[in-house]
């Protein structure tokens, strides 16, 4: 090759070169002014190239163009704000440029004007930039004042940062308005807004008409959004007062989100998404998501069930359904009637023919409120009882914390129950309504003060005596030898006293010995405490032991002890704590096992400075090892072994974090085809019993499943199932798992301590299992056997959970912390723990 050809060769390839760089820097441009327009083919970029502004199809085959905002590394395209929603663009020589008034313009081919934005005050300076907060605004690049911006003229979505919401004076409204449908961006059925009311609230509308509502604003939350102040915040805040009638709304972002965003949905329905790279798109709170949530789906006077599978409805005490026909066809938007009209009617006095006597109050409570409240500015209950018993027209009233007063003079519309939280609505009666009610619930509170007085009565002689029994049984005979001591691994023979023909054969360990190995029990040698009674490290023989004793204050006895002693002697699996000899001398009741070095999960789990040490593979092992150890009990051994109390803290370690199930006090022998055991005496540990278990003494080896099913949940999530009980977010454990698998398929359920390093496919594998195991019903729940083969075969496909029903505050904070670790009994009635029914 000539140096005169490489020249020309090379001159060509720099200038095709420049051309094409060229060609991608003006493909994207980061201002439009009067003599830089966007074309079809160009977008502009945010500075950190966040959002992208430019023409985009709403799908592949469609020839309509518009104008829009999107995310820019969102896929699929994420469209947040459209400028031409009503008036498509046909031609491909169209462009969005300034004009000489200084007006965001959009022209097709024909140079027609089919989008502006219309503002009077003129500029020949104008400059538009889109922000990294996804705003378009139109801007006076002398000044620098703002003259237009997208975020006040929103479509269908709100980003997160402050909206105005409403501003009475200048009559200026906050709205979204929902696309015609996914692949039509024009103006659609509904719209989102909250409007200029006292105490304001959200609404979405379907054309005129309300579709539904959040319920007033109490200074931190909506009071009709019950999530609002329970499992996760839905994104949204109210500011008021800062001007005399006007309030803005802020929108959150989420954590570990990437985007989040409001969008009204062409359905109706107001989303609360947030996107994160690995997922997607995926709503964290979403309304009306229920048909009881669509506004007045049950008519005046009627309350909507909001959690039944289909609507149902129900009239407020007092109150009777306006045609039975209708209710009888499903058809519940007439609603209800009063059953007893008022004394007090019209604008006549609040007494009349019935006695002279006047009308009273119900107090209705967990609910939303009706809509078409009244604000009353009083400064306790007591004004606002007054306000509404001295107005005939008052059909009731609330005093509402962070509001006030709220009473209501028409037709109580859109209430339904909610699952928590709710108000107490002042429900206006008739007062023979009031009377039979209030008759009624004396009644039931007399019976109810005797049974429990006699039950109580009852259960405190039966302790009595069986405390008085065991005492006498344990007593050493006169005849009897003094000195219980023997040979440290002398077999004996122990008959127990409810079964005669079963043998149970241990080594027995002198007492002296036991004092001796344990340094008489000396407080530095305690490994830990338990329903039973104190654990104590020892050393007999050369041998590390764990010595479990009996303490005098438990609620177990000697039942317990043999039950245990019975079990774990004629139980052998890797997985099961090894049981070496127990001592019974005076008083002492004590059960000796192999030690274990890494003491209970729980000392691991629940430490925050040594949760660490227990990286996914080692918390992976353990659950399988607790699986194989549950099979072992309920199929493969000798006996049918129901634990009845499998807990974290009886989830011992070995020294090589191989987990060994513990305590077996409470267990129960399921013998021949027996399936189903029944109780009056409820033990285990709350939290980890099944619904069935704790709420009708029904147990089975479901139960056990369903604790293995709270077991899981804890070791993904490094959290207690009783600390949800004071978490600021949500009820429970199994609430917070099924909000992490509605959300991220349990992925985001991990554990912080392990967030640099696990398995995302085998975390979302465990919390499925984790929550097919703690279904309601026992039916739904998978046997070990099948959870052992789930865990063991990444390849089976499994089936999804339902959304479990028992997440709701049903027990007392008090009541829970006394008894979240420990084993208790409902009714302190002892029970034959070892024999089969």
């Amino acid at each position: 090759m000539g140096r005169r050809e490489f020249m020309v060769k090379s001159g060509f390839l720099c200038f095709f070169l420049f051309n094409l760089f060229s060609f991608a820097y003006c493909s994207v441009i980061y201002n439009i002014t009067t003599t830089r327009a966007v074309s079809p083919e160009q977008t502009l970029n945010s500075p950190r190239q966040i959002f992208e502004l430019g023409f985009f199809t709403p799908n592949n085959n469609s020839r309509n163009q518009y104008v829009g905002i999107w995310f820019k590394e969102v896929s699929p395209q994420t469209v947040i704000w459209v400028a031409n929603r009503e008036n498509p663009i046909t031609s491909s020589s169209a462009s969005l440029t300034i004009g000489s008034d200084g007006n965001l313009r959009l022209l097709d081919g024909q140079r027609n004007t089919i989008w502006s934005t219309n503002i009077s005050s003129q500029s020949n300076s104008s400059i538009a930039v889109l922000s990294d907060d996804g705003n378009f605004i139109l801007r006076n690049s002398i000044t620098g004042d703002d003259l237009w911006e997208s975020s006040q003229h929103p479509s269908d979505s709100l980003l997160p940062g402050t909206w105005l919401a409403y501003n009475e004076t200048t009559g200026m409204r906050l709205t979204a308005t929902s696309w015609r449908s996914n692949n039509d961006p024009s103006i659609g059925d509904f719209t989102a807004g909250v409007p200029p009311l006292t105490p304001p609230q959200a609404f979405v509308w379907k054309g005129s008409k309300p579709h539904w509502r959040s319920g007033p604003w109490a200074k931190t939350k909506f009071i009709g959004i019950p999530e609002m102040n329970a499992d996760y915040k839905c994104g949204l805040t109210l500011i008021e007062g800062l001007q005399p009638g006007i309030a803005y709304l802020t929108v959150s972002v989420l954590r570990n989100c990437s985007y989040s965003m409001f969008v009204v949905s062409p359905a109706g329905v107001l989303r609360f998404l947030c996107w994160v790279k690995e997922r997607g798109w995926y709503a964290r709170w979403e309304a009306p998501v229920t048909p009881c949530e669509v506004y007045g789906a049950c008519g005046p006077f009627g309350v909507c069930l909001r959690y039944a599978p289909n609507l149902t409805c129900r009239c407020l005490k007092g109150f009777v359904p306006k045609s039975d026909d209708e209710w009888r066809k499903g058809n519940w938007t007439g609603g209800c009637i009063r059953r007893t009209e008022l004394s007090c009617g019209g604008n006549t006095s609040s007494v009349n023919a019935q006695g002279g006597k006047p009308d009273g109050f119900l107090k209705v409570g967990g609910l939303k409120l009706p809509d078409w409240h009244e604000y009353l500015k009083v400064f306790d209950e007591n004004e606002c009882h007054q306000h509404c018993l001295s107005n005939c027209s008052c059909s009731g009233y609330s005093y509402v914390n962070g509001i006030g007063c709220l009473f209501w003079t028409t037709n109580l519309l859109d209430m339904h129950e909610l699952p928590f939280g709710g108000e107490d609505l002042n429900l206006r009666l008739a007062l023979s309504e009031l009377g039979e009610s209030d008759q009624k619930t004396h009644i039931k509170i007399i019976v109810s003060v005797i049974t429990v007085s006699s039950v109580i009565l009852i259960g405190a002689m039966f302790c009595c005596f069986l405390r008085w029994r065991a005492k006498k049984r344990s007593k050493p005979k006169t005849n009897a030898p003094s000195d219980m001591s023997r040979e440290n691994s002398q077999p004996i023979m122990w008959r127990s006293p409810l079964e005669d023909e079963d043998l149970i054969e241990l080594p027995l360990f002198d007492f002296n010995n036991i004092m001796l190995a344990t340094n008489n029990f000396d407080i530095e040698n305690k490994l830990g405490q338990g329903g039973y009674g104190p654990v104590y490290r020892g050393t007999l023989d050369g041998k590390d032991v764990a010595v479990k004793r009996l303490s005098s204050s438990s609620s177990q006895g000697i039942g317990e002890f043999k039950n245990e002693m019975k079990l774990i002697s004629k139980l052998q699996h890797r997985n099961l704590v090894r049981l070496l000899g127990c001592c019974i001398e005076r008083e002492e009741k004590i059960l000796v096992y192999e030690y274990m070095p890494n003491k209970s999960l729980d000392t691991y789990l629940f430490d925050t400075t040594r949760k660490a040490e227990l990286d996914w593979t080692k918390r992976f092992n353990i659950i399988m090892g607790v699986a194989r150890g549950l099979l072992y009990l309920h199929r493969d051994s000798c006996l049918r072994v129901i634990h009845r109390d499998l807990k974290v803290s009886n989830i011992l370690l070995d020294e090589k974090m191989n987990p060994k199930i513990s305590d077996f006090g409470v267990a129960r022998i399921f013998e021949g085809t027996q399936d189903l055991g029944s109780t009056r005496n409820v033990v285990g540990t709350i939290g980890y019993m099944a619904p069935e278990y704790s709420f009708g003494g029904i147990f089975s080896e479901k139960s056990d499943v369903f604790g293995f099913g709270i077991l899981i949940l804890e070791i993904v999530s490094g959290r207690k199932t009783s600390s949800f009980q004071y978490d600021e977010q949500y009820m429970n454990l199994l609430s917070y798992a099924w909000q992490s698998w509605s959300e991220s398929k349990g992925v985001r359920m991990i554990d912080e301590a392990l967030m640099d390093s696990f398995s995302s496919t085998e975390v979302s594998r465990c919390v499925n299992i984790g929550l097919l195991c703690a279904q309601d019903h026992a039916a739904d729940r998978p046997s070990m056997a099948a959870v052992v083969s789930m865990l063991s075969d990444e390849k089976t496909k499994l089936p999804e959970p339902n959304q479990p029903t028992f997440t709701f505050k049903s027990i007392s904070t008090s009541n829970f912390q006394a008894q979240s670790n420990s084993t208790r009994s409902v009714n302190k009635v002892t029970e034959s723990i070892i024999e089969p029914r």
